[in-house]
């Protein structure tokens, strides 16, 4: 794999979806889809916790041709791809063929996938995946748990656009009767 790494999360999804992982899209392309204005360059996602999914989501990694980034190495790192493979810790990040993906099971500020789905919605991407995506609620609440400095900053954009959202669905028009 040369140093340019492709995004392509469309491509991601598409093959997470083929391969039925029941997962919740977290992090920023979740706030980017939920109408945030910043972009992101990796997809997160939070999978089900189950022997069964686990496999599903191995062989979905296997076909994204996945290796671990692991850091202050300079190039990723193969390894084997099965259902244990997610039982050695809680956040893994990938590099495939179409980006990285990031892997958490337990995103910071929340108790993981169950967790994320009560308030997820299903969202069509294109025009043959339509994914779970977590509710920008649970995006903010998670990115104030993480406390990372990259998080504070689009703290308050992800809260206005939330805001937004919200008057959006009450039928406000943003002004005083």
């Amino acid at each position: 794999m040369s140093n340019f790494v492709p995004y392509r999360p469309d491509e991601i999804l598409e093959v997470l979806e083929r391969h039925k992982v029941k997962y919740i899209v977290i992090g920023g392309l979740a706030a980017e889809l939920r109408g945030s204005p910043y972009a992101t360059r990796d997809v997160d996602v939070t999978p089900a916790r189950t022997q069964e999914n686990f496999k599903k989501l191995a062989n979905a990694l296997r076909e994204l041709e996945a290796k671990l980034r692991v850091v202050d190495m300079a190039e990723p790192m193969e390894i084997t791809l099965d259902e244990k493979s997610f039982e050695q810790g809680t956040t893994w990040t990938f590099v495939t063929k179409h980006g990285h993906i990031d892997i958490a099971l337990l995103p910071d500020g929340t108790k993981g996938y169950e967790d994320l789905r009560r308030s997820a919605t299903r969202e069509k991407i294109t025009e043959n995946v339509t994914i779970n995506v977590a509710a920008l609620a649970d995006v903010i609440r998670s990115k104030e748990a993480a406390g990372r400095e990259k998080d504070r900053a689009v703290l308050p954009i992800l809260r206005q656009v939330l805001e937004r959202s919200k008057k959006q669905e009450r039928g406000d028009q943003g002004y005083e009767r």
